[in-house]
């Protein structure tokens, strides 16, 4: 087995890593970017969400020199499950793989209900719980997902829909995980240009918006001209 020897006098010093998901700064203590490609970094989004424990899990690239952490999985912890659990209630949990566009996932939602219910409304909270959250990951990819998480934005989709069979204390996705990423030949076309859309928008996206605008904003003026008159 080959053994890296590390150069002596190696001067270290931090580095920078983006993460556009959270407005943490994060930075990395060595000797070259280079040596954090790849790593396992956890970030402890309690502060920033108000009490709730979530951890994000991200995966450092570096890219032409810069580098960027990439979400790979979002968890709630048990101790913060457990407080929120009260007397004459029932939770309903789940565990299920799902598709995304660029990504295969793994959830485990967490849903505690207001009252004490009977089996066959919580057996209907989780089958309709697992068909909001698959139709809503299919169109969207990981990244969109995990901000929608962190901004409590499914949560609130899927208590909405189930309020129609029985109104819920708390709403949580416990679990969220890439277990695998989809490769570039097996993702659709269509899908292929969201993605790019959505990561990096283009230039000319850009400057239509912007003259759909001027053009709203000169015909709002003229209007008001029109009515002074």
């Amino acid at each position: 087995m080959e053994q890296k020897i590390k150069s002596k006098g190696a001067k270290k010093s931090f580095y920078d890593v983006e993460a556009p998901l959270t407005s943490a700064k994060i930075s990395l203590y060595g000797s070259s970017a280079e040596e954090f490609e790849g790593r396992v970094i956890t970030l402890d989004l309690t502060k920033n969400l108000r009490g709730k424990s979530l951890e994000l899990r991200m995966r450092v690239k570096n890219e032409e020199g810069k580098l960027k952490a990439y979400p790979i999985s979002a968890n709630i912890s048990g101790s913060y499950i457990r407080r929120s659990i009260r007397r004459g209630t029932d939770y309903i949990e789940d565990s299920f793989k799902a598709n995304c566009r660029d990504a295969i996932l793994i959830i485990k939602p967490f849903l505690i209900t207001r009252r004490r219910v009977s089996r066959s409304v919580r057996s209907a909270l989780r089958i309709n719980a697992r068909k909001f959250i698959e139709s809503y990951v299919k169109i969207r990819i990981a990244k969109e997902l995990f901000s929608d998480i962190i901004a409590n934005k499914l949560q609130r989709g899927i208590a909405s829909k189930l309020k129609k069979i029985y109104p819920l204390g708390m709403s949580e996705i416990r679990v969220f995980e890439i277990l695998k990423e989809k490769p570039l030949e097996e993702i659709k076309e269509e899908d292929k240009k969201l993605i790019e859309e959505q990561i990096q928008p283009k230039e000319e996206t850009i400057i239509e918006d912007n003259a759909k605008k001027n053009e709203n904003f000169e015909a709002v003026k003229s209007k008001t001209r029109k009515k002074k008159e």
